[in-house]
């Protein structure tokens, strides 16, 4: 894996060291956070900066995680080894058109 863009740190766990279930899990546990944050916000709970950044390294994380899952599927749909993928830097999956 090429060195991490901008000075940002790798990400804590290498896309050929999971698999789908790991993926699903690490996002489910994302989104818990996410919405723990958001609920704070929604109760009228001032988010903190501290909180704001963590609510956009979560989005970022997600979206990779997301990404990663869709090249995993897609691999295995084409018969190629799904393991052979990379977790995509914040650059490329934030600049995906929805």
């Amino acid at each position: 894996m090429p060195p991490p863009a901008r000075g940002r740190p790798r990400s804590p766990w290498h896309a050929g060291d999971v698999d789908d279930k790991d993926v699903i899990g690490r996002i489910d546990r994302l989104v818990e956070e996410e919405h723990r944050l958001r609920s704070h916000a929604v109760s009228g709970d001032t988010m903190s900066e501290q909180d704001r950044k963590r609510l956009q390294e979560l989005e970022v994380s997600l979206d990779q995680c997301w990404d990663l899952l869709r090249q995993r599927r897609a691999r295995r749909h084409a018969g190629q080894e799904p393991d052979d993928v990379e977790v995509r830097d914040e650059g490329v999956v934030e600049g995906y058109q929805q």
